[in-house]
């Protein structure tokens, strides 16, 4: 019995591993070309991500160097210096790749072209440090990890306000887990939140060169056949993440009090981003993993305990136990 749940476990862990990349095709004729500089376009691909044919977005200004990378040319110092300008925003497209080993900053050069007549060199350092793969989905990864820290204060200002309003109107913050509303999807979306956020650490913390080919190619598709299981794993959390928010906006949304539902849809907010941050950050360190099951069996716990009602007194607008007399104002219901 112990020998074939051994093996069963073997295999699932397996399984977990072979699902954590991408399959690539095995190609025997993928050279770019003969001679020196040559690349390997699948071994490229499957390293860097990209390859000739590839869109990018500026994000920065770029200067191409007009000559092709050939240091070992006698004038190659005279005519480094014919440059051709790229504005943020404008669309590239890679059309060439080529190794340069006597090169000491970047062995390799990538040539983009911005239409037929602007087209240049430029190392693959400098180049992927100022684009951005032109998909909308590798844009908003690429702003929002590059503006994190800015959405984490404005959340976390937003949380402050409404809850100095709710003070000054001398009403009780409703938070989730504590003084939560009359609906189960607050806590459901937590928890999503809270297993979304350990997916991406772990992904970043154990298999970053998966993420960073998503990031190449990004879906939205969690049944999409190239992706490796984890990833597919995390593209149906963030859906499942979407469709309870949307619940939980409808259920505010039917809660009487409007300055309520607003400090409420705050305090929430407020509570996803510290669940975002802490369980990004203590997932790498394997702290997060026996914190995410705590965290979970807490929050049912706290549903649980303090049983939110689901039922409102038709006078005074207050929650109640059930059909009957409200311990409020003493109006009866039916």
């Amino acid at each position: 019995m112990h020998k074939r749940l051994y093996i069963l476990l073997c295999l699932c862990f397996s399984l977990i591993l072979s699902g954590c990349y991408y399959s690539h095709p095995n190609k025997m004729d993928h050279w770019a070309a003969n001679g020196e500089g040559a690349v390997d376009s699948v071994n490229f691909y499957i390293t860097h991500h990209y390859w000739t044919g590839y869109n990018f977005r500026s994000t920065d200004t770029l200067s191409l160097q007009t000559a092709p990378p050939l240091a070992g040319l006698p004038d190659y110092g005279a005519i480094v210096n014919d440059t051709i300008a790229i504005n943020s925003h404008d669309q590239l497209v890679v059309a060439r790749v080529m190794y340069v080993p006597a090169d000491s900053t970047d062995s390799v050069w990538v040539k983009v072209a911005r239409d037929q007549l602007t087209q240049g060199w430029i190392h693959e350092s400098t180049l992927l440090e100022h684009v951005v793969p032109d998909d909308p989905i590798s844009k908003f990864i690429y702003y929002f990890s590059d503006s994190r820290s800015v959405y984490v204060l404005s959340v976390f200002g937003l949380v402050v306000l409404f809850w100095l309003i709710q003070s000054v109107r001398h009403k009780r913050f409703r938070i989730v887990h504590f003084n939560d509303i009359p609906s189960f999807y607050p806590t459901l979306l937590c928890i999503c939140v809270s297993g979304s956020a350990a997916l991406y650490g772990s992904i970043q913390r154990f298999i970053p060169a998966t993420w960073v080919e998503f990031y190449f190619r990004p879906t939205l598709n969690p049944f999409n056949t190239e992706l490796p299981l984890i990833m597919a794993l995390f593209i149906a959390s963030v859906w499942c993440m979407l469709i309870v928010a949307v619940a939980v906006i409808d259920e505010i949304r039917r809660q009487p009090d409007i300055g309520d539902n607003l400090s409420y849809l705050a305090s929430l907010g407020g509570v996803c981003v510290v669940l975002y941050l802490t369980f990004t950050l203590t997932t790498p360190i394997y702290i997060g993993y026996p914190l995410l099951l705590v965290y979970w069996a807490f929050a049912v716990r706290q549903y649980i305990k303090h049983q939110p009602s689901h039922l409102l007194c038709g006078v005074c607008d207050k929650p109640i136990p059930h059909k009957g007399r409200c311990p409020h104002c003493g109006a009866m219901n039916k």
